[in-house]
């Protein structure tokens, strides 16, 4: 699977958390293609096709980006801010998806542009549960411009 490829991005740092999510993701979803990175840096990098991933282009944005916070280098936090803060990405759906209980956390997530926020089950077949339905929503459910910049250009034409 290559990044060009990507339904999925995950940004998760913790090896057996990606890979449990990527396994159940596909098998509820075999049809999603997956790409992982592990810290802030590398999602940034991923998503404004720069550095490792600068063969992407902003016309193939993922479907959704599933994020946890607490991230090595750049927390996700400041990932959702200067995903949201550019018109090249800001329309990438962006569900934070992580073990923080903080009000601080979900508050703040949201202020910056999040889609969605929800916290990690600790049970594996409620975890389980919360992904096939994250991304059966995501994934089939939900619509989406066909280019991220489309929703500015539609707007911008009124």
């Amino acid at each position: 699977m290559t990044p060009e490829e990507t339904d999925i991005l995950l940004v998760e740092d913790t090896e057996g958390d990606a890979e449990l999510a990527i396994r159940i993701l596909r098998r509820e979803h075999p049809a999603v293609n997956i790409f992982t990175v592990s810290d802030g840096e590398e999602a940034l990098d991923f998503l404004f096709c720069r550095g490792p991933f600068s063969a992407r282009s902003f016309e193939n944005p993922p479907k959704v980006v599933l994020l946890d916070l607490k991230l090595p280098k750049l927390d996700g936090v400041e990932v959702l801010e200067q995903v949201k803060a550019d018109d090249r990405t800001k329309a990438i759906p962006i569900v934070v998806l992580t073990s923080s209980r903080e009000e601080t956390d979900l508050i703040r997530s949201y202020d910056l542009g999040a889609n969605s926020y929800v916290q990690k089950p600790v049970n594996f077949d409620q975890f389980r549960q919360t992904l096939k339905t994250l991304g059966q929503y995501w994934m089939v459910i939900n619509q989406l411009p066909l280019h991220a910049g489309s929703v500015d250009r539609m707007t911008s034409d009124l």
